[in-house]
């Protein structure tokens, strides 16, 4: 299977808006990529009975699926007691070779237990963490971890750190990603103690690593990669997502307020939305799960078809990247100490 041709399965029947933003998502990025392939992994007769009143359906394939993960059963004991779910499925056509990636958007820690059931973690990785990007100014930075550990070991921060440098240097492209650890000042004497641990075994790393960094950086741009642990991930995320939804609120409000601010909106109508687009989750799409031995990635609950495009497009980027993520990166630390 070629990389310049990806083949991404797709659990169709993953999120609040499946299985039609999926298929319209997945349609949207067929239109926009003329060598993607990709495989909609579901209850065929729903699927079929959405596409039936779609156009322009080549590529793509349909793998059935006789049950759904709800978004809120308890992750490892649904993936393992329904076997033929869509989200295990599409992680087996990853395991099995049919698919170089695979994408969903229902429950997060359902796809994670099925990738770790599955795919299995990279040699020498402890636990597996989310890689999100965040806009900058001049780029992404990619927040690692964003809720898939949400107590940690500084040595899993250390692995975050070399796990989320390998990513952004493979398929971003950036040869020396600038890593920082997100802490409550600069200093390497503040934080709590799993930062700094963390930041003394990430500072004996073979890593491009600007030290600890405060929360104005995970948007600022001064550094690549900023990690923490997936609880303080998550809120920083959920934070994020929510200043910008009310500034663009805010922006809307204003500019409907009277004359002379509707037409100054006019003027400013296409810097607006380029800001609009910069800060819309929905351009982001997915999320990569570093640490498992194959491409996985994570969408929002409340993906739609511009979502579900966007994520599909940062997976066939990846695939094409040949991102291996972590090869030769892992922190020196002792096996036994990861597995408790």
């Amino acid at each position: 299977m070629s990389i310049a041709d990806p083949a991404v399965a797709v659990d169709a029947m993953g999120g609040d808006n499946a299985p039609e933003a999926l298929v319209a998502g997945s349609l949207q990025a067929l239109r926009g990529d003329a060598q993607l392939r990709l495989v909609l992994v579901g209850e065929r007769s729903r699927l079929e009975g959405v596409l039936a009143r779609a156009a322009g359906a080549e590529r793509l394939s349909l793998e059935d699926a006789d049950s759904t993960i709800a978004m809120d059963a308890h992750p490892a004991h649904a993936v393992r007691a329904q076997p033929h779910s869509s989200i295990n499925i599409a992680v087996d056509l990853v395991a099995g070779g049919r698919a170089d990636a695979c994408f969903s958007a229902g429950n997060s820690g359902a796809t994670m237990a099925a990738a770790l059931l599955r795919l299995r973690r990279q040699p020498g990785v402890a636990r597996p963490a989310i890689a999100t990007p965040l806009p900058t100014p001049n780029g992404t930075t990619m927040l690692v971890d964003a809720g898939a550990q949400v107590e940690c070991r500084p040595e899993w921060l250390a692995q975050f750190s070399a796990m989320g440098s390998a990513y952004v240097r493979t398929v971003l492209g950036i040869a020396r990603p600038r890593v920082g650890l997100l802490s409550n000042g600069e200093e390497s004497s503040k934080g709590n103690a799993l930062v700094q641990t963390a930041h003394a075994l990430i500072s004996q790393m073979d890593l491009n690593y600007v030290g600890p960094v405060e929360g104005s950086d995970l948007l600022s741009g001064r550094v690549d990669v900023v990690v923490c642990d997936g609880f303080v991930g998550n809120v920083a995320l959920k934070t994020a997502e929510g200043v910008a939804a009310m500034i663009m609120a805010a922006l809307r409000q204003e500019a409907g307020a009277d004359v002379r601010s509707r037409l100054g909106a006019a003027l400013l109508l296409p810097g607006l939305r380029r800001m609009r687009d910069r800060l819309d989750w929905r351009q982001v799409g997915g999320a990569p799960l570093l640490g498992v031995r194959g491409l996985v990635f994570i969408g929002h609950g409340r993906s739609d078809a511009a979502a579900v495009a966007s994520a599909l497009r940062v997976a066939a980027q990846a695939v094409r990247a040949g991102a291996t993520l972590t090869a030769g990166l892992l922190p020196p630390v002792e096996t036994e100490s990861l597995e408790g």
